[in-house]
């Protein structure tokens, strides 16, 4: 294809009030300075301007307000006629006219505040066409698509995958969308942190991360638990618990487990297991003695919290037909909880 017509460029009858035009360049003293008059000379009041390096030179993003009935061919041919290369001439939007560390924060703190839309906020970081949620084993990150698709792993089994066709994304862009991501991953392990029950009798009782030093005391909560107890979390007639399963109970796959500690025994534990569908399921065991104490409200508010951190919608538990523990424990944690209409043994939770 001939040079001049790789410009990323769509004609629309409406005139925006902004566009976002991409200049790739050599970084020589004074290019910038001539783009800038012959801006000038086309009536272009230049709005924001942001230098993305790349190699062999820099790719210069300048949002500015056009002229009245200035056609975007035009303009690419003036960019061009100064020896640089007018990647893309796209709308753009004054209103969200911020330098981009401050944007990056704004977005960072929408998605602190709501992990569901991180999809919605890497979107606008990046100026994506589209970001989709999908499991991490279908994300592909080596298909890039000559830079306009890249993939950000989540780390719970998932990743988002982000598109743009007007322009590929640089590798500044990339930085700049992977730090957002770990921040919010390490907020997300901050809510995982251990947490000190306020309880009315005094007793110390700690939520905390289960580790798989925990094992010989998750051996002891099950061996204290009554069989009626375990039938109701195992669903089995399950009396101790095999040494191979310790270590799922306390670091399921890809998931998250959350101990209820009463000095040195384990008096309850929960789980955060995520689903291929986006959802994740949960599970409880609370130790008999501790039992309507406010234990398993206290950890599964704890999972819900954990699961809102990691931006899962849909929550998921099984549940005996007629055993209502699980969704009156549910419901004080501040849960609305609904019978799936296709299993009645399935718990849907949010």
């Amino acid at each position: 294809m001939p040079q001049h017509d790789r410009t990323a460029v769509v004609e629309e009858q409406a005139v925006p009030s902004a566009w976002r035009v991409r200049i790739r360049m050599h970084d020589h003293p004074g290019t910038l300075a001539r783009i800038a008059i012959r801006l000038a000379d086309l009536e272009c009041n230049i709005l924001g301007l942001s230098v993305l390096p790349v190699p062999g030179g820099v790719l210069d993003e300048i949002v500015l307000r056009p002229a009245t009935g200035l056609p975007r061919r035009l303009l690419a041919d003036a960019i061009r006629a100064e020896g640089c290369e007018c990647t893309a001439i796209v709308d753009a939007d004054v209103h969200e006219l911020v330098d981009p560390a401050s944007s990056t924060l704004l977005a960072a703190r929408r998605a602190v505040d709501d992990p569901a839309r991180l999809a919605e906020v890497l979107k606008d970081v990046l100026a994506a066409d589209v970001v989709t949620l999908v499991p991490a084993a279908e994300a592909n990150p080596a298909r890039t698509e000559s830079g306009h698709r890249a993939v950000f792993e989540l780390g719970t089994g998932t990743a988002l995958v982000a598109r743009r066709q007007w322009a590929p994304f640089v590798q500044l862009e990339l930085t700049r969308a992977e730090a957002l991501v770990t921040l919010l991953e390490a907020a997300a392990r901050n809510v995982a942190g251990p947490a000190v029950l306020d309880r009315p009798d005094g007793a110390a009782i700690v939520l905390r991360k289960g580790l798989p030093g925990d094992a010989d005391a998750v051996a002891e909560l099950h061996r204290r638990c009554t069989p009626a107890t375990l039938f109701r979390r195992y669903h089995t007639g399950v009396r101790t618990v095999p040494r191979r399963w310790l270590h799922r109970l306390l670091v399921p796959p890809r998931g998250t487990s959350v101990l209820a500690v009463f000095g040195r025994e384990v008096i309850g534990l929960g789980q955060l297991i995520p689903t291929v569908t986006g959802g994740a399921e949960i599970s409880l065991l609370v130790e008999d003695d501790w039992q309507r104490q406010g234990i398993g409200t206290a950890l599964l508010a704890r999972l819900a919290a954990l699961a809102e951190a990691q931006g899962f919608t849909e929550l998921a538990a099984d549940c005996l037909p007629g055993d209502d523990v699980l969704p009156r424990t549910a419901a004080r944690a501040g849960l609305r909880v609904e019978r799936d209409p296709e299993n009645d043994a399935r718990l849907r939770l949010c």
